[in-house]
């Protein structure tokens, strides 16, 4: 299946927060979208794999993508490392994205920079016709690189160097991030608290989407970051 746009994320509902007004606008413009999810979240504090599991398949129904996956990666250890460049490289072959987007370049949490740099260089090397890799399979996968890498802005502040408008799709989008339920502030839990079940974390996310629609004119956005230069051929491309 090939893919107009892969969002590669280091945990179940990454994409969720940081992306998917614009996961959300590009389905409803007819894109093929999906998501590959690199660890299972298995060091969360609340809820469980299969619990994240079910979360994950619920949220994507509400994103209408078209795939979902997981890589299972070792949540708080994968490396990027020759090992886990090739298992990256493996999905980027597999969907044949036009697009990559992922994690913050540098963030509160560890693993979110670590899987920005992963990604990053597995997109790189996912063109190199001399490096090997196989399908599920076992076919002989041909060499893809994306045509471009945008990195979402997730808790940290970062300037970003483009905004997406995602005004007609905030309350799927809040929809889709609700629908971990086991990670977000749920009175009717008796799981410990987190940063992230806190009744002001969702307010921070709509503030954050506020922000970065008011540096465009809009309601709501997303921002993004990318390490080289944005190139267009008019003026009339850019919206503001």
């Amino acid at each position: 299946m090939k893919l107009d746009i892969l969002v590669l994320a280091a945990h179940p509902d990454d994409a969720e927060l940081a992306c998917s007004g614009t996961i959300l606008s590009h389905v409803a413009q007819g894109k093929k979208v999906g998501i590959v999810d690199l660890t299972l979240g298995e060091l969360g504090t609340r809820g469980t794999v299969e619990i994240r599991r079910q979360e994950a398949t619920a949220s994507a129904q509400v994103l209408g993508i078209a795939v979902r996956e997981n890589l299972a990666l070792p949540d708080g250890f994968f490396q990027n490392d020759r090992e886990h460049q090739l298992e990256v490289v493996k999905a980027i072959r597999q969907f044949q994205p036009d697009i990559v987007l992922a994690n913050a370049i540098a963030d509160r949490h560890p693993d979110h920079g670590r899987a920005a740099a992963l990604v990053r260089d597995a997109c790189f090397l996912s063109g190199l016709r001399r490096i090997e890799t196989t399908s599920a399979d076992g076919e002989l996968q041909a060499p893809w690189r994306p045509g471009r890498v945008y990195h979402f802005i997730q808790d940290q502040y970062i300037t970003p160097d483009l905004v997406v408008d995602i005004s007609a799709h905030w309350e799927q989008k809040l929809a889709s991030i609700k629908a971990f339920s086991s990670q977000f502030f749920n009175p009717s839990l008796t799981e410990p608290d987190t940063y992230i079940s806190s009744p002001g974390f969702l307010e921070s996310i709509k503030a954050r989407a506020r922000e970065m629609g008011h540096y465009i004119g809009v309601q709501y956005g997303e921002g993004f970051t990318k390490e080289r230069h944005i190139g267009v051929k008019s003026f009339y491309d850019l919206i503001s």
